[in-house]
């Protein structure tokens, strides 16, 4: 994990990098980002990407503040498989096309 700071037209937000090299489960996915984006209600944060959307878009539980999130070595993460069977990785790159809240990065 990394933080630094960015100017977006004439102010500055803070990166949060998350590194999601060797991640083989969502348990491990969402403690990288609650350990790199420390919110203060991490014990409230569903760990779970609607719980995510609802982080990021409505500023709900694990809310990280304003700030750019960049999740790096995502590809090692395309076996992560949700409920529906369905790719952890497209449904995280999904959320990250339609955020408006809060800039993320997937590299």
């Amino acid at each position: 994990m990394t933080t630094g700071q960015d100017d977006i037209l004439g102010g500055s937000v803070k990166t949060i990098v998350i590194d999601c090299a060797g991640v083989k489960e969502a348990g491990e996915f969402w403690q990288r980002y609650l350990d790199a984006a420390q919110p203060a209600d991490a014990g409230l944060f569903g760990r779970n990407l609607d719980a995510f959307w609802d982080t990021v878009e409505g500023g709900g539980p694990g809310w990280p503040g304003p700030v750019r999130l960049v999740f790096t070595n995502t590809g090692q993460m395309n076996s992560l498989r949700i409920l529906n069977g369905g790719s952890f990785l497209e449904k995280l790159q999904q959320i990250a096309d339609e955020a408006t809240r809060i800039d993320i990065e997937l590299t």
